[in-house]
């Protein structure tokens, strides 16, 4: 049951009755604040119109006939022009039985809409660093959750393969490689690739720092130093189709791609397709061309080709170079209407950083100028960057944290902690090592997915497997709790799972009744929102309720058998509620811990 759709029927009746009939959109419902008593609050000034009284009187009057008419409202109270309802623990406990016997609680039923969201979208010139974390586990987590909404997901990956910043890495290991690859050196390939692209921005540096000293302007040096008209005539040669160049670029290439597939597993993250741009900026090239011949774009003197985007109060935008070479605006659109035409989508969600905000602007109002409407089912879901307690990351400069050096601390530093904390006890070691990887990365996606992802937000590797507190190890742990709990239940043969309605409930059981009763519709403003923080902010208040409960009551040795039973019933709801909204970031739970 829809407990707002629900009540608000209810006053429409009640309304009807007093005032005459009034538009549903003139009820609006909302959740009791907390400082107030009730559960679903009435905003009664759209109704004045029609009670013609006062805010107060018509609150009250309503309420005396909600409360008259209707057995599962056991109270009201009036605050200005707020009335406040209160529903009675039996309706609390009839919504804890749909949701006991519910094996699909929280998951909509399917809508149709094919929704595409694409992440990750690295570069084959480096591995995936902390930043690439959010990205992958932003649009994973929120792949999921738009799952449960009933909607048909297509997860996408564009993999940046080719252009100048892949010719940097090509041309510094023609230079300084002397052959190396991952088997001669031990490294994971991506991470190979990524020390040729930090040894590109090295020479590059030096050579410019020569030319300036020798009486190059600075921007002059910039253009001029040889490693850089090396990488610019690799790139021609490249989109020329030159075979050498071809073949050492699938080379490496194909070492990032077998690196980058360890730290997806690592991750917990997957796709169900995977584009390359390299494959997508000749479609790209046509789109161009066909602005131009209708013109929608113009070509300036050294062979450019632009858009006039000043009239919408933004610039001109570059869609090709001089040399006929793709910029990644000539990609994405052709990208955008390749994917639109083979999968028939509704909607396409791409999760890249904030500091492309101006791009996707223009990809869409690009579109838009050239006649394609589904441009406006396009979204941005930007984020903001990851920042250490050392500052901000450089690529170039090496000086980024590795996702793979990151998942293989934090899983150390679970062990470490749980350890320590005696959460380890009476594990074996395969068991022990499974409990860790999991807290591990519960801690890492947990930490990173709770903030919104508009904020810039500073990664704490150690206060993130904090267990006490908004963590993930906090989370993993009340499961687990839980699980104990059950277990012993299980083991003196306490058949709960059939457990009727109790007779008497404590308000601190309604409470937690409440709470699940809210997860579908937090499920679905998280998909309206493309928000995981709502879940995890849910699961976090979901498991602090429970905790003070059991801190509070007892489970097992409840002498009341109906009692002993409902609360059991009510623990195993919990952990069940837990279970699917961390499945919906990512994250496994563990049985025992």
């Amino acid at each position: 049951m829809n407990i707002e759709q629900h009540i608000s029927e209810v006053v429409l009746r009640t309304v009807a009755a007093l005032y005459g009939e009034v538009a549903p959109a003139q009820i609006q419902i909302q959740k009791t604040r907390k400082e107030f008593a009730g559960d679903y609050t009435l905003v009664t000034f759209p109704l004045l119109k029609v009670s013609r009284k006062s805010p107060e009187a018509t609150a009250t009057e309503i309420g005396e006939q909600i409360i008259a008419e209707n057995a599962e409202f056991g109270a009201f109270n009036v605050i200005k022009g707020f009335l406040n309802l209160s529903l009675n623990a039996s309706f609390w406990s009839e919504r804890f039985a749909e949701i006991a016997t519910d094996d699909n609680y929280g998951v909509a039923a399917p809508t149709g809409r094919n929704i595409m969201i694409e992440y990750s979208s690295p570069n084959t010139n480096k591995p995936l660093h902390l930043g690439h974390i959010r990205n992958n586990l932003l649009g994973y987590s929120v792949a999921q959750i738009l799952k449960a909404n009933g909607h048909n997901v297509i997860k996408v990956n564009l993999v940046n393969d080719r252009g100048i910043h892949i010719c940097k890495s090509m041309v510094a290991w023609l230079l300084y490689g002397n052959g190396a690859t991952p088997e001669s050196t031990g490294k994971k390939g991506d991470h190979l690739v990524g020390d040729y692209y930090v040894e590109f921005d090295k020479h590059y540096k030096q050579e410019i720092k020569e030319l300036v000293a020798g009486g190059v302007e600075e921007d002059e040096a910039k253009k001029r130093a040889p490693i850089m008209l090396q990488a610019q005539e690799m790139l021609r040669k490249w989109e020329a189709k030159d075979e050498e160049v071809r073949a050492l670029w699938a080379k490496m290439n194909g070492w990032v791609y077998d690196g980058f597939d360890v730290t997806y597993k690592a991750l917990g993250v997957d796709f169900d397709k995977v584009y390359y741009e390299s494959q997508t900026y000749l479609l790209g090239k046509s789109i161009v061309q066909e602005g131009l011949d209708k013109g929608v774009f113009f070509r300036k003197e050294d062979g450019s080709v632009w858009i006039d985007l000043t009239a919408d109060g933004l610039d001109q935008k570059l869609l090709l170079r001089g040399d006929g070479t793709s910029v990644y605006m000539t990609q994405d659109l052709g990208t955008a209407m390749q994917r639109f035409d083979e999968n028939a989508l509704d909607d396409i969600i791409y999760v890249v950083g904030n500091e492309q905000n101006y791009h996707f602007q223009v990809l869409k109002l690009v579109l838009k100028k050239l006649g394609y409407d589904w441009s406006d089912n396009i979204y941005h879901l930007s984020y903001g960057m990851v920042e250490l307690p050392e500052g901000k990351m450089k690529s170039r400069e090496g000086t980024v944290v590795d996702a793979d050096d990151l998942v293989a601390d934090m899983i150390s530093t679970a062990h470490e902690m749980s350890a320590e904390l005696g959460k380890l006890d009476g594990c074996s070691e395969e068991e022990a090592n499974c409990i860790c990887s999991m807290v591990g990365l519960g801690a890492l996606k947990y930490f990173i997915l709770k903030v919104d992802p508009k904020k810039t937000m500073l990664f704490d590797p150690r206060e993130s497997i904090d267990f006490n507190g908004n963590t993930g190890p906090f989370i993993q742990y009340t499961h687990a709790r839980i699980c104990s709990v059950l277990r012993k239940a299980d083991e003196q043969h306490i058949d709960y799972k059939r457990a009727g309605v109790a007779a008497e409930y404590l308000p601190e059981e309604i409470e937690i009744i409440k709470t699940l009763c809210d997860y579908p519709s937090v499920v679905a403003a998280a998909g309206e929102q493309f928000a995981p923080s709502l879940i995890a902010a849910y699961t976090y208040e979901l498991c602090k309720l429970f905790n003070g409960y059991y801190h509070d009551h007892s489970i097992l040795r409840e002498e009341c058998n109906e009692a002993k039973c409902m609360r059991l019933q009510l623990a195993a709801q919990v952990a069940r509620i837990i279970s699917r909204s961390m499945r919906l970031l990512g994250i496994d739970v563990p049985q025992r811990m």
